[in-house]
């Protein structure tokens, strides 16, 4: 068994169809029911999750409710916003856990900054969707009150804004998470990526961006030496030519071999891309020794080596 990890939750461990706090305390119950096994053992745990559906909603409710009385919350406001809720959940849960199997460890939330780089190219060319659709009309009148913002066509659907996506520098509080992590707390941390700041002057102020969930959580594993890192995803392997005839399951795979196809172009930006790239990030930053990508349902048997796709330097 690991001695330090970062989970990586993908969004179906929390997303249900219904959006109640009720249907979603649901399914993260679930979610931490199927990795009990792991909270018995002395591992040093960090959780980190996505917010997509969560940060979505709360931006509809957020331009719904505008008005002098009750003005929207910048993006920035509405991660933290996000990650606190979620975290509350999460650690409801465990906690629960922890006492039926009279463990003494207790698990928290740190609510999570993470600077990015201004000068990050990705930062002059937004990506990201969020938040409602509008039609046409709607984006004119967006745009006249607010020139600076971007919006784009997305499917057929109307239009949505999109934000730029950087890649993590840092992450500001990984010296706070790693003290507790080794005092056997269990803590959620990056929820959605974390909140992306830039440095000014003496401090660091929010910005208008998204950054990978699972970036952060590579990045973050990097910075608190852990020895694992486990991206859950709905899928039990990473596989090449996904959906195609010649489909191919990764079973123990190295990274000269992931780089390979990358540069065949075999994983497709927006789905397992990022999540290779990650992987790939944190074997080569030097103390981590293994990324699994897995589904949920496999999180422990995966970590025991037996299914999933294990990477490895």
């Amino acid at each position: 068994m690991n001695n330090k990890i970062v989970i990586a939750l993908g969004g179906n461990a929390i997303q249900t169809d219904d959006g109640s706090a009720e249907a979603q305390r649901n399914a993260i119950r679930e979610t931490m029911q199927t990795l009990k096994p792991l909270f018995k053992t002395d591992t040093d745990i960090v959780i980190s999750h996505g917010n997509g559906p969560q940060i979505g909603n709360m931006l509809i409710q957020q331009s719904v409710a505008d008005s002098e009385q009750t003005p929207a919350m910048p993006l920035d406001v509405c991660g933290s916003m996000t990650q606190g809720m979620i975290g509350f959940w999460l650690e409801t849960e465990i906690n629960r856990i922890l006492t039926e199997i009279k463990s003494e460890r207790r698990a928290g939330t740190i609510i999570t900054r993470v600077e990015v780089d201004p000068e990050d190219p990705r930062m002059s060319t937004p990506t990201k969707p969020i938040g409602p659709f509008y039609d046409k009309a709607e984006v004119e009148a967006l745009q006249k009150a607010n020139p600076d913002s971007v919006y784009k066509e997305d499917s057929g659907r109307g239009y949505r804004k999109v934000v730029p996506s950087p890649l993590p520098v840092s992450i500001l509080e990984h010296k706070l998470i790693s003290d507790l992590v080794e005092d056997k707390n269990i803590i959620i941390a990056c929820g959605g990526g974390g909140i992306p700041v830039v440095k000014q002057h003496n401090t660091y102020e929010g910005v208008e961006a998204v950054i990978d969930k699972d970036f952060a959580s590579e990045k973050l594993a990097q910075l608190i030496d852990a020895d694992t890192l486990m991206i859950l995803t709905n899928v039990e392997n990473v596989y090449v030519h996904f959906n195609e005839p010649d489909q191919q399951k990764l079973t123990d795979v190295d990274v000269a071999t992931l780089k390979d196809y990358i540069d065949q172009g075999t994983f497709k930006e927006g789905s397992m891309l990022p999540k290779i790239e990650a992987a790939i990030d944190f074997l080569e930053s030097g103390n981590g020794q293994r990324v699994i990508i897995t589904n949920l349902t496999n999180a422990y048997e995966a970590l025991e080596g037996k299914v999933g796709t294990q990477i490895k330097r």
